[in-house]
């Protein structure tokens, strides 16, 4: 009769760790998909994230955007003229340097709205660089090693757990596991919301370009440049949380307590979560823009 009670204990047991190894296997495995791609997204140009999406946006500030930002430069040139004509006591004081300006003023602007998609994704292209050179420098893994840690939990601590430490143990990788898809989707929203942000200030692109040839209005343009520029370095920013996170997730050590490690694992996780929320706010402090 001890025999059989053994046995079926023996059973409950294997069932027990396999279900606890499993949810472990999925919690590790989901965590270093979502974090391995992290690096990818973001050295993205907007042209290669999504094609699709980028012709929609590029064709939109074409077709629609373009023509108001064409009446934004005759306001604008209209409002430098009667500054002008104010400035140099009703025309009488205008030489040919001033209307030379003036003309000049105007080439430039149309010339901005003429190639504003092309400076824009400049300012990306080198964001881009900027986040792929980081990846290369900082050069640590993301990844845990995820056969290697089950195999040192099992043989250093599941194998030698019982029934009611396995049940418990269960839950608590239930719990975590949870979690951590939780932390994956928001780092999608993360970086999903990065790359619509993106598109929305390429879309509209050729309106604060049409006001840098104006003293007064240009703060418009000098200000959606830095907001570029800040959404462009962001990529940087996220990188180095990245980097920080693989050099947190290397020094976990599953030997000797593996409840610490899953919790270990979770509030890394978060931490990463919450960095990555505050890249967008850090990068636009960097660079005034508002």
């Amino acid at each position: 009769m001890g025999a059989i009670l053994d046995k079926i204990s023996d059973f409950i047991k294997e069932m027990l760790q396999g279900w606890v190894l499993s949810n472990l296997e999925n919690m590790f495995t989901d965590v270093n998909t979502k974090v391995g791609s992290i690096a990818g997204e973001v050295s993205q140009t907007p042209g290669a994230w999504n094609a699709g999406i980028f012709n929609m946006v590029r064709n939109l500030s074409d077709t629609v955007v373009v023509p108001i930002a064409g009446m934004v430069i005759t306001f604008v040139l209209c409002y430098e003229l009667i500054n002008m004509v104010v400035e140099k006591n009703n025309m009488h004081d205008i030489g040919s340097a001033q209307i030379f300006q003036y003309l000049f003023k105007a080439c430039i602007a149309v010339v901005l709205v003429s190639h504003t998609s092309d400076f824009v994704l400049g300012i990306f292209d080198i964001g881009s660089t900027l986040v792929t050179s980081a990846g290369l420098v900082i050069g640590g893994s993301t990844s845990i090693n995820v056969e290697a840690a089950l195999t040192t939990m099992f043989n250093n601590q599941l194998s030698t757990m019982e029934i009611g430490e396995l049940i418990g143990l269960g839950l608590e990788t239930m719990v975590v596991s949870f979690a951590l898809k939780i932390m994956s989707v928001l780092i999608t929203v993360i970086l999903y919301g990065r790359m619509i942000e993106i598109y929305c200030y390429v879309s509209v692109a050729p309106i604060p370009f049409a006001t840098f040839t104006n003293r007064d209005w240009s703060n418009i343009g000098s200000n959606y440049i830095k907001g570029v520029a800040a959404l462009s370095v962001q990529g940087f920013f996220i990188m180095i949380c990245v980097g920080i996170y693989a050099v947190l997730v290397s020094g976990i050590s599953v030997a000797s307590n593996l409840h610490s490690a899953l919790w270990e694992v979770m509030a890394y996780t978060v931490i990463l979560c919450f960095s990555l929320f505050k890249t967008g706010s850090l990068a636009k402090s960097c660079f005034s823009a508002h």
